[in-house]
């Protein structure tokens, strides 16, 4: 037999962490039943309020991400909207998308050394850097391809700390950047702060991809929808010039 706490469904009745579904509709905002889901609570203002704005920072960032630019390659195929918005889905990974689940990962583990061994924040920022040095491995959540400072990062880290959810991972994030600073500015992007805030909310670092996917699939449905409505099936999206590097024509044997 199967159980779950998440919700009951019988015949003309619909529980969801204890509130029937009903009751949600129209009284409860989409952020705000997305932390019901995920804590088995609902949120408070501030939390609601911050939950709303990590869900929305994620929401677009162009055509050229690999998610959305898969997406609408496939819509440009003629399958269905769903499909389509399936194939950006696959696209989120460890390299796209994953900054998010391996910065709080990472950030949690150290704060939990940071209070075990008693150091203060510049201290921890220093070892965990030298850490990922002997690992020859980069710490996620900082720099950007296009952004020297990326704006929804202030955003983020404002409202966090206008709300009281900047805390010890917010703090160590912001001295690792203090550190990179050093030798070369390294500003925390907006995954960076949403796996710094998550964490400082006490989410489960699992969860990390879940609050992108949630934002971004809403920019991928609209880019879909744009592809299908106002552009050409088999239209020509990709512009690169190719060279062939295989062998020489030959016959078969």
């Amino acid at each position: 037999m199967w159980k779950t706490s998440i919700s009951k469904i019988e015949p003309n009745h619909i529980v969801t962490r204890g509130y029937r579904q009903e009751d949600l509709i129209g009284n409860a905002p989409f952020a705000s039943v997305f932390f019901l889901l995920l804590k088995g609570r609902m949120p408070d203002t501030n939390e609601a309020k911050m939950i709303d704005a990590l869900i929305t920072s994620s929401v677009d960032h162009g055509v050229t991400p690999p998610s959305t630019h898969a997406a609408r390659v496939v819509a440009s195929a003629g399958v269905p909207l769903p499909s389509a918005v399936a194939a950006g889905m696959l696209a989120v990974g460890d390299v796209h998308g994953g900054a998010i689940e391996d910065g709080a990962h990472i950030l949690q583990e150290w704060v939990r050394i940071m209070h075990e061994k008693g150091w203060n924040f510049k201290e921890t920022a220093q070892r965990l850097l030298e850490q990922l040095k002997k690992e020859k491995k980069r710490m996620p959540g900082f720099g950007h391809r296009i952004h020297t400072e990326d704006p929804r990062t202030n955003r983020l880290c404002g409202l966090a700390n206008d709300l009281g959810f900047s805390k010890d991972h917010t703090k160590l994030s912001i001295a690792l950047r203090d550190e990179f600073s050093k030798k070369k500015p390294l500003p925390i992007n907006v995954d960076g702060a949403i796996a710094a805030i998550i964490s400082d909310m006490d989410f489960d670092w699992r969860l990390g991809k879940a609050f992108f996917l949630i934002g971004r699939v809403a920019g991928m449905i609209a880019h879909v929808y744009e592809e299908m409505s106002t552009q050409k099936a088999m239209r020509r999206m990709c512009v690169q010039e190719t060279e062939y590097d295989g062998p020489w024509e030959r016959q078969p044997e």
